[in-house]
């Protein structure tokens, strides 16, 4: 097996305290488009981020139509789509803070230039990008290396379909057993899973215990080789994905 080479992560709660504010936006529009739909139907951001997490608006508004029973006009979709994300982010260029932590570590990993970085996210690329300067990350990252299932795909597409990191690794020139994944969602580490890539799952953002707990074995389930807490642990957990694969390669010469 090759070894370890690049990491690819995850942008929303993984990199960047981002959901909260994009599920307010996207709670707000949601709305907005089943009451029109004449579905009696609200939601809090966070009972909408409990449900879509991982998923773009686009995709959002694909299972709302699934689940009530009703159809957009591709042309109404579309214009959702582009106002939630002119909403989202100016939000997020005002108020993305980085997840506690992973500033230190991108650091680190920028200074020793062991592993090539890119960010791969369901998310509109100029939301990604407002979100990781916003938190101070704009200089670990060019810009050419920052993957939008939504913006780099023609069609576009969203986690938990694999195309966004399969894209990501021909762009790069790597194969996927080359490449570590850092999803917070189970949606997002089935989308690495599917493409072959390792995956370790973030757990921080979640604060409440039975959320965390639920969210680990959903991660678990999904495909995630090491669970991390926090930031803090990332050297550790890459080692054991080191090892994972080191073991795998010498039970295929057995």
């Amino acid at each position: 097996m090759p070894p370890i080479t690049h990491l690819l992560f995850d942008c929303d709660n993984t990199l960047v305290l981002s959901e909260h504010i994009a599920f307010e936006v996207c709670a707000s529009l949601a709305n907005e488009i089943l009451k029109n739909a004449g579905v009696d139907k609200t939601f809090t951001g966070p009972e909408l981020q409990s449900t879509f997490v991982g998923q773009n608006f686009s995709g959002m508004l694909k299972g709302l139509q699934e689940t009530y029973k009703f159809t957009m006009p591709p042309e109404e979709h579309e214009a959702y789509v582009k106002r939630e994300l002119t909403a989202i982010t100016q939000a997020l260029s005002e108020k993305a803070e980085p997840c506690p932590g992973v500033n230190d570590v991108l650091k680190g990993l920028q200074q020793t230039g062991q592993y090539g970085l890119a960010v791969v996210s369901s998310s509109a690329k100029p939301r990604v990008v407002a979100s990781i300067k916003k938190a101070g990350q704009g200089e670990f990252f060019v810009d050419e290396h920052i993957y939008s299932a939504m913006t780099s795909l023609d069609p576009p597409t969203s986690k938990p379909d694999p195309a966004v990191y399969l894209f990501a690794c021909k762009d790069l020139g790597k194969k996927p057993e080359e490449c570590v994944a850092i999803e917070d969602s189970g949606s997002g580490t089935l989308s690495a899973t599917r493409a072959g890539i390792w995956v370790i799952g973030y757990v921080g953002p979640y604060e409440d215990a039975a959320e965390k707990a639920a969210m680990i074995e959903k991660l678990t389930k999904n495909g995630a080789k090491v669970i991390m807490d926090h930031w803090r642990e990332f050297g550790d957990c890459l080692k054991k994905i080191e090892a994972l694969e080191s073991t795998q390669f010498l039970k295929l010469l057995e």
